[in-house]
């Protein structure tokens, strides 16, 4: 792209009021919602710094680390893939495909297949992977005759609209309800509707065929666990859990940067991501995978695709992002432009460095988009310097193919910008000539514009179309300072000046109270409460009675139930019959949790008899029964209990959205309804 090309898309999306309004609503909401969740985390500065040394010394020690995450994955029964580029991993992932299908390990008849066409009757369901977009993946399959679909609502979004998601967080952020309903009846067939709830749940029906009946399920990765050979996935709908759990075959891709060292360390990162991301304490689902399901073949690929010379570039930082998204909603140019005007799968601030650094030259004009303002810095969970980076960028310092850096003399700026920093080089490193030439620039800024503060530019300087430059200031400071103008800065008013600085932090916290103060079980019920669950107080003895009355309530009489749960005999009395497989006609779904995390009123589920993560996945409402004595303070004190199990996920009240105008919506793929029965 050139920056004659990136203009052009600037001033397109300039002039979408659509887009605007969608822009603006997404800033809001995201900025507003990550304050509030930071408030709740007294120590974020602690953790933000420590964060960015666990991902300095992972990025420092890669390759030693990939090495142990890879062993005890492969110990725990994953297969691991090593993927230097883009082409290598597209083609691993059809072979792992089309043999799963040819073996009939998908549970179809192999021989509906031939082998010249194994693959054209092929169903691939993917979750959000932002590594699948920059491998260009959905297009390489689908030439190869698999059919793969989108099942994070934002992404089957854009998908149905050909496009690249907008945003790395929210896909759809760029569209408004309106263009969304009208995408859904030309390619859905279905009434035309604005109405948010009725697109969400329209969505959820036509993607339930597709997770119970795709040959392969394919997700990105959030975090590695070196230590445990695990891997940990961050979502909200739903999808991803169906993704992991109901295909024969899991292919997880994951790009080799996203590892931590142990619990202690995810633990960190959760505590962060997620409220940079969206706002939340927890996500809804956070799952932690070790090894395959029974009946399952679970693959990892790990992928450079230009990673390892970026590590190797004055870019490496850039390498700790966590892909959380905040800095795109903090930075005041992507939130006028939105992700498309990049043209790139990774835009905003953090998207101009890695774009630069993984693609090439081509992107660096991309660095040009940023005030260098520092709100991107702020807003980043791992602390990167991106005003740094960004720099960089401009001055071309790129990793190339021939692992060498490119300093192309400017890198992406313009010749007309070169020129000008040069001469400013030259001026600023001769004081007299310095002050000289200011004299010179503020007659000149008067005389283009005697009336006002600004200055606009010609168009052809770069700046004229969306920039205005501030008009010179008659005197230098050290004339000002000599001319007894410092007396403005007083003592008072300078500390005045500190304390507004001192808290003007978008993250400024507001302390809780101390754990010792709170009575875990009624925070527990308080956060969940919070996120749309709902708390059931009952005695072991009374607690299958109220279950038994909460499902006669919504006129229930057949659920899915883990063994050794409730009083099944009193059940049967009720008229109430249990099912211990997976069955999506059930609305009903009765767990055991493992333990409850009382900060975030989050539940542990774990795959064990009776297919209880089908139970809390599957149908539209999930009732797990909880001891009080077996909520923990919070997740890093419980992550230790998903070591030995295969697949385990924290849940935080019922499955939501906000991918449609930002528009918070409950029930998605997941249930939309989460009841906890709390027993002494």
């Amino acid at each position: 792209m050139t920056s004659y090309q990136f203009r052009e898309r600037i001033r397109k999306s300039l002039a979408d009021d659509n887009l605007q309004s969608a822009l603006d609503a997404n800033a809001e909401r995201r900025v507003k919602g990550r304050v509030a969740a930071f408030a709740s985390l007294p120590d974020w500065k602690e953790r933000r710094q420590r964060a960015h040394a666990v991902r300095a010394e992972i990025i420092e020690r890669l390759e030693e680390y990939l090495e142990k995450f890879t062993r005890n994955a492969t110990q725990n029964g994953i297969t691991v893939h090593r993927a230097d580029h883009a082409g290598e991993a597209i083609q691993i992932i059809s072979q792992i495909t089309q043999h799963a299908v040819r073996n009939g390990e998908t549970g179809k008849q192999a021989d509906r297949y031939t082998s010249k066409h194994v693959s054209r009757n092929i169903l691939v369901a993917k979750s959000k992977s932002m590594v699948s977009e920059e491998i260009n993946l959905n297009h390489a399959l689908e030439k190869e005759n698999i059919r793969v679909v989108e099942t994070d609502l934002g992404e089957y979004i854009v998908q149905l609209r050909n496009e690249r998601p907008s945003h790395i967080i929210t896909p759809a952020v760029h569209l408004r309800r309106h263009e969304v309903g009208q995408l859904f009846h030309e390619k859905l067939g279905v009434p035309y509707t604005e109405d948010i709830p009725t697109l969400t749940n329209i969505a959820r029906k036509v993607l339930r065929e597709i997770f119970l009946t795709a040959d392969v399920g394919i997700s990105g990765v959030n975090f590695g666990i070196a230590e445990t050979g695990g891997i940990c996935l961050v979502t909200n709908e739903g999808n991803g859990r169906m993704v992991t759990t109901l295909p024969p075959v899991h292919i997880a891709l994951m790009g080799m940067e996203r590892l931590v060292r142990d619990f202690g360390d995810l633990a960190l990162m959760l505590s962060l991501l997620p409220r940079s991301a969206t706002g939340q304490k927890l996500s809804v689902y956070t799952q932690i995978i070790h090894k395959p399901l029974p009946h399952q073949g679970r693959h990892i690929i790990l992928l450079d695709n230009g990673r390892s010379r970026l590590r190797n570039s004055p870019l490496k930082e850039s390498l700790y992002c966590i892909r959380c998204g905040a800095c795109l909603n903090a930075c005041p140019v992507f939130r006028e432009l939105g992700g498309h005007a990049y043209d790139s799968v990774y835009p905003g601030p953090i998207g101009s460095v890695i774009s630069a650094g993984l693609f090439g030259s081509e992107f660096v004009p991309l660095a040009q988009a940023s005030s260098l303002c520092g709100a991107c810095r702020e807003a980043c969970p791992v602390d990167i310097d991106l005003p740094k980076l960004l720099t960089r960028v401009r001055a071309g310092l790129t990793p190339v193919n021939s692992d060498q850096l490119s300093a192309n003399n400017g890198g992406g700026l313009s010749l007309m910008s070169r020129l000008f920093l040069k001469t400013y080089a030259r001026l600023a490193t001769h004081p007299r000539l310095f002050t000289f030439s200011q004299k010179f620039a503020a007659l000149g800024t008067f005389l283009l514009s005697p009336f006002g503060d600004h200055v606009r530019l010609p168009a052809f300087t770069g700046w004229g179309s969306s920039k205005d430059l501030p008009r010179f200031a008659w005197k230098t400071f050290k004339e000002r300072y000599a001319g007894k103008q410092a007396d403005k800065y007083t003592d008072k008013q300078v500390n005045r000046y500190t304390s507004r600085q001192d808290n003007s932090s978008v993250m400024a916290p507001t302390a809780p109270l101390p754990q010792s103060d709170i009575d875990r079980v009624e925070q527990f019920i308080e956060e969940l409460t919070k996120v749309n669950g709902q708390v059931v107080r009952a005695t072991a003895d009374e607690v299958t009675n109220e279950v038994i009355e909460f499902l006669q309530s919504r006129n229930v009489n057949h659920i899915h139930l883990e063994p050794n749960v409730l009083d099944e005999k009193a059940l049967q009395e009720a008229g109430i019959t249990v099912s211990r497989e997976g069955d999506a006609a059930l609305r009903v779904g009765v767990t055991k949790a493992l333990c409850g995390l009382a900060d975030t009123g989050s539940v542990l589920e774990a795959d064990g008899e009776g297919g209880k993560l089908h139970a809390s996945l599957l149908t539209e409402i999930h009732l797990a029964v909880l001891r009080e004595s077996d909520i923990f303070p919070s997740l890093e004190n419980a992550l230790h209990l998903t070591r030995e199990t295969r697949s385990a996920v924290f849940i935080t009240g019922p499955s939501r959205t906000g991918d449609i105008e930002m528009s918070h919506t409950i029930g998605v793929h997941g249930p939309g309804e989460v009841v906890v029965f709390l027993t002494p």
